[in-house]
């Protein structure tokens, strides 16, 4: 059983173990080969953690733990990927929170792309994108000329910022990016990602 107080303190252990372990990964480049077993792993123990302390005191938002670790809480949603029911419910708690200016609205909107996304339907905050052998690609977006102002009224740097910093990160070949690309769709099939969206 949780109490109050140790709320910001787990938060924040567990944010650390899903960072230190993708700093592991990514060091001898097995983050970037599928999803890593011992990254889901992570993901699943942090995501049912983070549903317990929801279940005994709602969203962690920063005035239960703080602005560090309201934020944690929002990271171990948005890596929650192998459960889609888990990451919705998390989405519809967010949107409340930022409603009610009890969070940044930038959380929000993650989420709710990576959710899109993954549902394969386009993004509205530009926040998703992937490497491929030509370099980032955004991911579809929904009404694209007026993203910026989007992510803007969401506290989003403009897009051509981001999409910068994204270059650094290493380009897959022509044959690593298709296999990944089957890899990834089998995977969401599996998890539930395809199943009955609307």
């Amino acid at each position: 059983m949780f109490k109050p107080e140790s709320i910001r303190t787990t938060l924040l252990a567990m944010q650390q173990q899903d960072l230190a372990l993708r700093d592991e990964l990514a060091r001898d480049g097995s983050l970037f080969d599928g999803y890593h077993p011992r990254m889901e792993e992570v993901h699943r123990a942090n995501a049912e953690r983070l549903r317990e302390l929801i279940h005994h005191f709602g969203w962690p938002n920063e005035r239960l733990a703080g602005e560090d670790g309201a934020e944690a809480a929002w990271l171990i949603a948005q890596h929650a990927i192998a459960e889609p029911a888990f990451m919705r419910s998390c989405r519809d708690l967010l949107q409340k929170e930022a409603e009610a200016g009890a969070l940044p609205f930038w959380q929000y909107a993650y989420l709710d792309d990576r959710i899109r996304v993954s549902e394969g339907k386009p993004q509205c905050f530009g926040t998703q994108f992937e490497l491929t052998p030509d370099g980032p690609a955004l991911r579809p977006v929904e009404d694209p000329q007026r993203l910026d102002q989007r992510r803007r009224e969401a506290g989003l740097r403009p897009i051509e910022e981001q999409m910068k910093r994204a270059q650094s990160q290493p380009w897959p070949s022509r044959s690593e990016y298709e296999a990944r690309k089957v890899a990834e769709r089998e995977w969401s099939t599996k998890v539930g990602w395809h199943a009955g969206n609307t």
